[in-house]
């Protein structure tokens, strides 16, 4: 289940959303083996994303995505399965989403589902310290964006 907000100056389109909304339900789905998974997704302004890396990374710049998990992997592992589990937050940098998909050559759509489900893999443990656990996030990521047409091009 997701959970959206906006906040800021924001409006991205709601096809865009509701797209993106269903690539990260597919993924909890997959990642979580039918239990059922809470995401809270907020589209935000570059002042908003700023504001946060600076109060929770100690970084004064914008980017494009962040993650608030609320549990460790392993925590999520140890689960018993009782409802709906809150996996965190992901705030979407909305300025950042059209300037990189010009920057890439593909659509806003593409680019805001790669940062959503970036994000939730974040939120279900997952990171990339190394080469190889980089690519095993893309390539879990890719695997969703290309099932729904969304390809690079």
């Amino acid at each position: 289940m997701v959970e959206e907000y906006l906040t800021g100056d924001v409006d991205p389109p709601v096809a865009l959303r509701e797209m993106v909304k269903g690539a990260v339900e597919e993924l909890l789905q997959k990642e979580l083996g039918g239990r059922e998974g809470r995401v809270e997704l907020t589209w935000a302004d570059e002042d908003h994303v700023r504001s946060l890396n600076r109060q929770f990374r100690g970084l004064d710049e914008g980017t494009d995505v962040l993650s608030f998990p609320l549990f460790a992997k392993e925590d999520l592992a140890a689960w018993p399965g009782e409802g709906p589990l809150s996996l965190g937050d992901v705030v979407i940098s909305w300025p950042r989403v059209l300037e990189q998909a010009k920057a890439y050559g593909h659509s806003p759509e593409r680019e805001a589902a790669f940062l959503a489900l970036h994000g939730t893999l974040h939120l279900l443990g997952y990171d990339h310290p190394t080469p190889e656990e980089e690519t095993l996030m893309e390539e879990k990521a890719e695997a969703i964006l290309q099932a729904r047409g969304l390809t690079r091009p």
